[in-house]
């Protein structure tokens, strides 16, 4: 007589999935993409031709915290509709959208500043390639921090919608992809 028992294999559902974890996993990417692209081409878009953020680009001319703090309010209120927030939604979305906003601005002057530190080095008679370097290096620097800074708040919002929202947005941002390539 054998008092080993056989415990049964494994159930597949038991299984960890490679393919499943990188479908989900490429899904939050495809959600971050469709977050940035929605909230980064709405908070651009609504400066209308007469100036705002289209005469200089967010990264061209100094911005005022007034004007941008209207812009986003605007924005934020498509944003709304477009997901159907919810109040509570409202009340938790808006705080990370304006303090990132915030942080970001700081950079974008920073950059403007580098670019014209490269242009002022390029029109020398002689091109200092160390000092080219060294700005190459700081502008990499301030896109890492921006982007870190740019994450942090899409996982925030994304913290803030539920699952079909952000699916939502994520095919809204596909359509919107889709017809430029």
């Amino acid at each position: 007589m054998n008092d080993v028992t056989q415990s049964p294999p494994p159930s597949d559902s038991q299984k960890p999935r490679p393919r499943r974890r990188f479908l989900i996993g490429a899904a939050l990417a495809t959600l971050a993409v469709a977050t940035t692209a929605g909230i980064g081409a709405r908070a651009f878009a609504h400066g209308g031709w007469g100036g705002g953020w289209h005469r200089g680009g967010f990264m061209g001319a100094q911005l005022d915290p007034a004007t941008v703090d209207e812009h986003l309010d605007r924005m934020l209120k498509h944003f709304y509709v477009e997901i159907d927030a919810t109040e509570a939604q409202k009340q938790q979305l808006a705080p990370i959208v304006k303090a990132a906003a915030q942080d970001l601005l700081p950079l974008a002057s920073q950059m403007r500043d580098t670019r014209r530190h490269a242009l002022q080095l390029l029109s020398q008679p002689t091109v200092d390639r160390g000092a080219l370097e060294t700005l190459r290096a700081e502008k990499l620097r301030l896109a890492e921090q921006a982007s870190r800074r740019l994450t942090t708040a899409l996982a925030d919002i994304a913290d803030a919608l539920t699952p079909e929202q952000r699916r939502a947005l994520a095919e809204r941002a596909q359509r919107w992809h889709g017809s430029r390539g």
